[in-house]
């Protein structure tokens, strides 16, 4: 199954390219994602409905709350790609500065980002990882 998953043309396992770690599951990073768009129409909308606003980057900071450590900085890293600052080769690199980063507040960090459902779904996309594909 060698889809374009980075570019690696070469001989190789039909799965290789899908084994990606990216220490965090694609089911917990497509819901992050999926409350993240959530969290940011609702903003739009929040003059009309504010408690259903804050529903929802509730639930968001409550995904990414439940997630342990190790899982928030794959996350931090993977937005890092997805805005561009880091390339997929450059991942080890890119998680380990995100797990030297000592934050108070992950999640708050993690929803200050603009467009975090965006840059999540890109650094998936850098890794050849489609977010509509993935189960939820």
């Amino acid at each position: 199954m060698s889809d374009k998953r980075r570019g690696n043309p070469g001989p190789s396992r039909d799965d290789d390219e899908e084994d990606v770690d990216l220490g965090i599951s694609l089911r917990a990073v497509a819901n992050i994602i999926d409350a993240a768009r959530a969290d940011e129409t609702d903003d739009d909308a929040e003059d009309e409905d504010g408690a259903k606003a804050d529903a929802a980057g509730g639930d968001l900071e409550t995904l990414i709350d439940e997630l342990n450590e190790d899982e928030q900085a794959s996350l931090l890293a993977l937005a890092w790609i997805g805005h561009g600052d880091y390339e997929p080769d450059e991942w080890e690199e890119a998680l380990a500065a995100a797990r030297e980063r000592e934050e108070a507040d992950p999640a708050g960090h993690l929803m200050g980002l603009n467009l975090l459902g965006d840059l999540l779904a890109e650094g998936l996309a850098a890794f050849g990882i489609v977010v509509e594909e993935i189960e939820r």
